[in-house]
C-alpha cells in the first residue's frame, strides 16, 4: 500500500515549507523534520515538558516534530519550537519566561538551524 501522507493542509505545506527551506540553505536539520512530521499521527513524537526540564540547559534551543504536553514544570529558560502544544503547556512555559513558537516560525527566525537540538 502506498503512503499518502498527510491529509491536513496546514501540514503539508509546513512539510513544504520545511523541504524547500532545507534545500534552499542546504540545511539537514529541516529536512528532517519534514520526515518526523510526514509519519501517521500515532508514530509523531509527544513530549512532557519534564522530559525537556530533565535534558536541556539553560538558554537552550530545541524543536519537537509533534505535540508538547504539560505534566511537569520548566526551571530554566529554554526556547520551545513544535507543531502543537496544549493549552497548559503553553501557559506553564510563558510562566517559566520561556518562549513556546511554531515551527514555522522557528524557520523564519533560524533558517540555518544553527544550535537547534530535535528532541521527543
Amino acid at each position: 500500500m502506498k503512503r499518502t501522507g498527510p491529509t491536513n493542509e496546514h501540514l503539508r505545506r509546513l512539510i513544504e515549507d520545511l523541504r524547500k527551506l532545507s534545500r534552499k540553505e542546504n540545511v539537514r536539520i529541516w529536512k528532517r523534520i519534514a520526515d518526523d512530521l510526514e509519519k501517521p499521527t500515532r508514530q509523531r513524537r509527544i513530549i512532557n515538558l519534564s522530559k525537556v526540564a530533565l535534558h536541556t540547559k539553560d538558554n537552550e534551543q530545541i524543536i519537537v516534530p509533534g505535540k508538547v504536553l504539560a505534566s511537569g514544570d520548566l526551571p530554566h529558560r529554554i526556547t520551545i519550537a513544535a507543531y502543537q502544544f496544549s493549552q497548559t503547556a503553553l501557559a506553564k512555559i510563558r510562566e517559566s519566561e520561556s518562549v513556546g513558537m511554531s515551527i514555522q516560525d522557528a524557520m523564519t527566525k533560524n533558517p540555518k538551524g544553527k544550535n537547534l537540538r530535535i528532541m521527543g
